[in-house]
Order: C-alpha cells, then sequence, then structure tokens
C-alpha cells in the first residue's frame, strides 16, 4: 500500500510512487528538527545537480512543484520551511540554468514572506538570498516583486527577519550595481508607492536604493528625480535622526548635481518645493527655500510659467519664526525680484497679481512689506499691462491704509502714488478712493488722515492733489473744475463719488476733511511751495493759476469757518478775512469751532505766519486796517482764556503804532481784494446756510 507522510497530524504532502524525491528526504524535509531538513536540502541539491547534468528537465520542474505547491503552501509550518530549504538547494543545484527555472521558484518564496510565522519569514528570505546569489542578473527581471518583498521584511517586527533582510537587500544592491540593464522606469512606481510610507526601518531601505541607483554611471535619476523628492523631503521631519542626517545627503547629492548638468526639467519640482515651504518643519522649509534659492539662479527665465508659484513660497517664508528663515527668504525674494525686473520675455501678470493681492493680507509685516514693493516694481516696469489690474488692486492697496505699521502705509502710498502717476483718470481715481475711505472711516482719517496725505503731496504734486481733493469734496469732476463758476450750493456730487447715509452725515465729513486739509496746509513742510503760490494770488500782479488755486480752495474750505479764515490769512486776502470774520456771527458757535479758533491762534505764533506778523508793522499799508479787524474779530470770537490773552498781547505790541494820522488810500491797490469777493462771500453764506438747516445735524470731531 503507499505510504502517506504525516507530520504533527497535518496533510500529506505528496504520494511517494508518484513524487521525484526519495520518501526519506520527503519525510526528513517535513520534519520539525532543522538538522534533518538541512540534510534533506543537501540531497536535493545532490540531486537537482545530477538532473541538470542528465539534462532531466521534467524531473526538474516536478522536483520544483512538490516543493513549491506542496511543501511551501502547506498548513504546516514545518513543510513550509521545508520546502523552501528544499528550493534554495534546488537553486544552488541549478547553478547556471537557474534563470530557466526562476518562474517556479521565486512565486513560493516570495509567498511566504507574508507568513504570519516568523520563523517561515526569515527561511523565505533566506532562501531568496540563495537564489539572487545564484542567478545574478537574471533576477532583475523579478526585481520588483523581490523589491517589494524587501520593503515587507524591512518593516518586519521580527529581529531575525530584519537581519535577514538587510543581507538580502546587500545582495540585490551589489547585482544591480553590476548589471548594466536594470530597468529604472518599472522600478520608479514602486518607488513613489513606498516613498510616502513613514516605516523608520523602510525609509532607510529606500534612501539606500536611491542613493545606490544615482551611483550606477549609466543610470541618471535627476530624470526621476521630480516623482521621489518630494518623498525624501518628507524625511528630513522623521524623528530618526539618522534618516534625517541621510535624507538631507541625499538631497544636497541631487541639487549639486542639479548645478552640474546644462539642462533640468525644473517645472516638475517647483511645486514640490512650493508645498515644502509651507511645511510645519523648519528643516524642510530652510531646506526647499535653499532649493527655490538656488532654482532661481540657474533656472532664470526658464522658470518664468511659475513666477507666481515661487512667489507664494518665498512670502510664506518671509515672515517666519525662525531668523535664519527669514533671511534666506528675504535673499530669495531680492533674487526673484531682480530677476522679474530684468526679463525681457512677456509673463502672464494676473497670477503674480493674485498672489500678491492675497498677500497683503497676511498678518505679518514683512510679508506685506514684500508685497508691495512687488507691486510697485511691476507698476514701474509693465505701467500699461498694470492699467487693466488697476480695479482689482486699489481695494487691497486701500485697505492696507489702514495698517498698524507706519512702514507698510509709507510704502503704499508709494504704489499708490505710482498708480496715480499712471493717467490723469488714475490720479483723481486714486484720490476719490482715498477721500472714500476716510469718508467710511473717521478713525483713519483722524489719527492718519496726516500722514497720507503729506506723504501723497511729497511724492505727487501737492497741488494738483489739493486741487482736485477740494473738487471732490465739493462734488466736481476734474473735468468741471475749471468750468465751474456757479455756487457750492448749486453744484451736485456725482453718483461714483463718496456716498454718505445723510446729508448731516455728508456735510460733517466734509467739515472735518476739510479741517485736516487746512492743518497740513498750515504746518507742512512738503505744501511749502504751495502756500506760496497762495499767498501770491492777492498780489496786484497775480497770475490767474494762483487765483484760480485760491478760488478753488476758497469754495471748498467753506465747509469749515475757520479753515476759511486760515485759508484767507495765509493767502494774505486780508479784505476777504475781515469780511468773513463778521459773518461768523451766523456761524454756530460749539465748543469744536472754538477749540478750532484757539488752534488757529496757536499757528499765528508759529514761523509760516511771520509774514502776517510783520504786516502788523505795516501801519500805513493799505491792507493793514483789514488785517486787524481780522485779528480783532477773531479775538472777539474767543472767550476769557489762554488763547485770548496771546492774540490780545500780540495786538497790544502794536497799539502805539497805530497813533497815527487817518490816510486815504486807493482801494484798487489794497492788496487781497479778489475781483470774486462777493461771489466767495456768498459761496460762505450758501455753504453755512446748509450746515445750519441739515436735519440731524452732526457735530464735526477737531484734529488735534
Amino acid at each position: 500500500p503507499p505510504l502517506h507522510m504525516a507530520v504533527e497530524g497535518t496533510d500529506s504532502p505528496a504520494n511517494p510512487s508518484e513524487s521525484p524525491l526519495p520518501p526519506a528526504i520527503l519525510r526528513s524535509l517535513g520534519d520539525r528538527s532543522y538538522d534533518k531538513r538541512k540534510n534533506a536540502a543537501l540531497e536535493i541539491e545532490g540531486i537537482v545537480r545530477s538532473l541538470r547534468q542528465s539534462k532531466d528537465t521534467d524531473r526538474i520542474c516536478s522536483v520544483l512543484a512538490l516543493l513549491g505547491q506542496d511543501f511551501a503552501t502547506s498548513t504546516s509550518a514545518n513543510h513550509r520551511k521545508g520546502g523552501l530549504i528544499g528550493l534554495a538547494a534546488t537553486a544552488i543545484g541549478l547553478v547556471d540554468d537557474i534563470h530557466l527555472y526562476l518562474d517556479a521558484l521565486l512565486p513560493p518564496v516570495l509567498h511566504c514572506l507574508d507568513d504570519p510565522e516568523s520563523r517561515v519569514r526569515y527561511y523565505s528570505c533566506e532562501s531568496l538570498y540563495n537564489i539572487a546569489k545564484v542567478a545574478r542578473a537574471s533576477i532583475l527581471r523579478y526585481f520588483n516583486q523581490i523589491f517589494d518583498g524587501l520593503c515587507k521584511l524591512f518593516s518586519d517586527v521580527d529581529i531575525d527577519v530584519k537581519n535577514g533582510a538587510n543581507l538580502l537587500d546587500r545582495l540585490i544592491k551589489d547585482v544591480v550595481t553590476e548589471s548594466v540593464s536594470f530597468d529604472v522606469e518599472r522600478f520608479i512606481p514602486l518607488l513613489q508607492k513606498y516613498i510616502r510610507r513613514s516605516n523608520p526601518y523602510l525609509r532607510q531601505l529606500l534612501i539606500g536604493w536611491i542613493t545606490v541607483l544615482d551611483s550606477v554611471p549609466y543610470i541618471n535619476m535627476l530624470d526621476w528625480l521630480p516623482d521621489f523628492l518630494d518623498g525624501l523631503f518628507n524625511m528630513l521631519s522623521d524623528s530618526n535622526r539618522e534618516i534625517r542626517q541621510t535624507a538631507y545627503a541625499a538631497i544636497a547629492g541631487f541639487l549639486t548635481a542639479i548645478k552640474k548638468v546644462a539642462l533640468v526639467e525644473f517645472g516638475p519640482m517647483v511645486g514640490i518645493l512650493v508645498s515644502q515651504c509651507r511645511n510645519k518643519d523648519r528643516f524642510n522649509r530652510l531646506t526647499a527655500l535653499t532649493w527655490v534659492k538656488e532654482f532661481i539662479d540657474l533656472g532664470r527665465d526658464r522658470l518664468i510659467l511659475f513666477f507666481s508659484e515661487l512667489l507664494g513660497s518665498i512670502m510664506h517664508c518671509i515672515s517666519d519664526d525662525d531668523n535664519e528663515i527669514q533671511q534666506v527668504a528675504g535673499s530669495t525674494n531680492v533674487d526673484l525680484l531682480e530677476l522679474v525686473k530684468a526679463t525681457a520675455q512677456h509673463f502672464e501678470l494676473s497670477p503674480l497679481l493674485q498672489t500678491l493681492t492675497s498677500e497683503l493680507c497676511s498678518h505679518h509685516t514683512p510679508t506685506r512689506m514684500a508685497s508691495l514693493r512687488w507691486i510697485n516694481m511691476l507698476l514701474e516696469k509693465v505701467s500699461h499691462e498694470m492699467c487693466s489690474f488697476i480695479p482689482e488692486l486699489l481695494p487691497a492697496l486701500l485697505r492696507t491704509l489702514s495698517d498698524d505699521a507706519d512702514e507698510v502705509v509709507l510704502t503704499n502710498l508709494e504704489v499708490l502714488s505710482r498708480i496715480a502717476l499712471l493717467s490723469a483718470g488714475e490720479f483723481e481715481r486714486v484720490l476719490q478712493a482715498v477721500v472714500q475711505v476716510f469718508a467710511g472711516d473717521r478713525c483713519l482719517l483722524e489719527f492718519r488722515g496726516s500722514l497720507i496725505i503729506r506723504n501723497l503731496c511729497l511724492l505727487l504734486n501737492a497741488k494738483a492733489i489739493y486741487i482736485s481733493l477740494a473738487a471732490i469734496l465739493t462734488g466736481q469732476g476734474t473735468h468741471r473744475r475749471q468750468a465751474h463758476s456757479g455756487t457750492e450750493g448749486t453744484s451736485h456730487a456725482p453718483s461714483h463719488l463718496v456716498t454718505y447715509s445723510s446729508v448731516a452725515e455728508e456735510l460733517a465729513f466734509r467739515s472735518i476733511m476739510v479741517q485736516t486739509l487746512s492743518l497740513i496746509l498750515l504746518t507742512s513742510r512738503e505744501l511749502a511751495e504751495l502756500r506760496d503760490l497762495l499767498r501770491s494770488s492777492s498780489d496786484v500782479s497775480a497770475t490767474e493759476e494762483a487765483k484760480c488755486v485760491f478760488v478753488t480752495l476758497f469754495r471748498c474750505w467753506c465747509h469749515n469757518p475757520i479753515a476759511t479764515l486760515s485759508l484767507c490769512l495765509i493767502a494774505e486776502a486780508y479784505t476777504l478775512s475781515a469780511s468773513l470774520v463778521l459773518l461768523f456771527a451766523q456761524v454756530d458757535v460749539t465748543v469744536g469751532f472754538l477749540m478750532q479758533v484757539d488752534k488757529l491762534v496757536q499757528l499765528l505764533e508759529s514761523p509760516v505766519f511771520i509774514r502776517l506778523r510783520l504786516h502788523l508793522l505795516e501801519i500805513h499799508a493799505p491792507f493793514h486796517p483789514f488785517l486787524l479787524r481780522s485779528l480783532y474779530g477773531l479775538l472777539m470770537l474767543l472767550p476769557q482764556s489762554s488763547a485770548f490773552r496771546i492774540l490780545s498781547c500780540r495786538l497790544a505790541t502794536i497799539a502805539s503804532l497805530q497813533l497815527h494820522p487817518s490816510r486815504h488810500f486807493d482801494e484798487a491797490r489794497v492788496r487781497s481784494l479778489p475781483e470774486q469777493q462777493e461771489e466767495l462771500l456768498t459761496t460762505f453764506r450758501n455753504v453755512h446756510t446748509r450746515h445750519a438747516q441739515s436735519p440731524n445735524r452732526v457735530d464735526e470731531p477737531v484734529s488735534t
């Protein structure tokens, strides 16, 4: 009767009468004793060697089928161990013919790499080592399957399995480096699959293979770098120091190689670097930023399609908490800005401006500053193309006027000034927008209004700014400035200008805005030329330009009585100021009004009014009585206060000079009697009638 081999109550692997191996070998091969299994394997090696010499291919295939199907897949762990050691012995016996039988040898061995028994996995690794040692280059046809198995072995929890995997890994690396036909293209998808895993042993395996393949002369790993670069960068944040160091060494090696290559495809790697610049790990951000800096230096105009992406990553790092990253980002930002500024090639503005506009909302001052410098550069470089983007860009710039950092506001004003210089239309658009911002944010007008207007006057033409602002506040466009000859009370503001919730709010805003403009006019160095022009407007030989400027400002200044009087005094229009001060009897005298009078008295003691004070000495001048009437009228408005005493003391100093005979003078030669005096006084009356009669009147705040 046939003998059935049963080990530990398991199934019988083969029928001995039909088996290609003797029954004794089969029994020993499935024994629980390692020595018996090893001796059986040695006998199998000898049998296979004889079969190979006799070229008994069928018998060899039968041996392989028996070991691979009956033993290696058995439910008995000892049988599986025996099958694996038997397959290794068969491989050794096949020697040079092994390449003919790899299809039968490898599948059962690779299958056992997933075995639940750790010793079976170890013997599977050992068997695979022996097969690879004999097959050498022939094994590379199955490299992906073997590498997949290696990844499993390196992730194994058993230390013996790990040690065996290390030996197998070194052997396969030797085989690959000796070969001249390794197929990298087939391997890359597998590398991509595993490189995102976080297992430290697996990461060590992958870095090792990337380094080895890069060292093979006929393999150019730069061609495949975008496929695994992101995974390498992720290893920089590994908790294992050795992995971080080896990953960085590999990354640095690739960057060095890129610098030596004449032509590199930067595009596929840009997205990876941009993403890594936002990584939460400091080392990742710093390394990625270093790559970006090198790419800008190497790629130049070849990076033209990626300017916006690179800019976004730099902007993110420019306000990093780490000082080193900040410094590298700042330097990289300068490099990219200079590259864009110098390039003669056409580039898309829209993505760049989208990035810059979004970065203007950043919570970090350095980022906002960098964005503004970029916008300023683009306005300088491609001003014509930038015109079409102004409507989208302007709202973001106007919001930045409220920035907490003065340096941001000042840089923003440079940008707005450059926009205003693009054309007359843009000039008015910018000023209208600024007025609209002030109308909606009174705190901004109070605390930053002077800074904003003064710097606009410094960067642009002060006279043009004041003329435009006056026209906007009186509801006139630039096209109506010269032609308008009616009174303020009959003008109508275009609907696209500043809008208000009520007439009272509109009048209150105009009053405080005029008060702010007046104070700047009287105190700022930037407006010295405008003050000189206004002073010349009251001369007999005054130019039409000077007269027009005075009249335009007067019509707007009428919204604030004290500002109007200040304008007349600085313009030395004393006859007009004397008549104007008498009209103050009709003005509602509030605390705010008296505070403005007090402020004007203080200003009269400042250097800007030194000419007025010296005019008090010219007692024989035709304008002198009108000047005195203006100042005494101002004195009469004041309650008993420090300002009253200051002005009273000033007027008292010239009392003795006034003891002179009355004399007649030619009114035609009286200084500051403009032809439009009656018209201007009528304008003042009309405006203040509107203020007095407006429902729910809003008292204007007082600028200090």
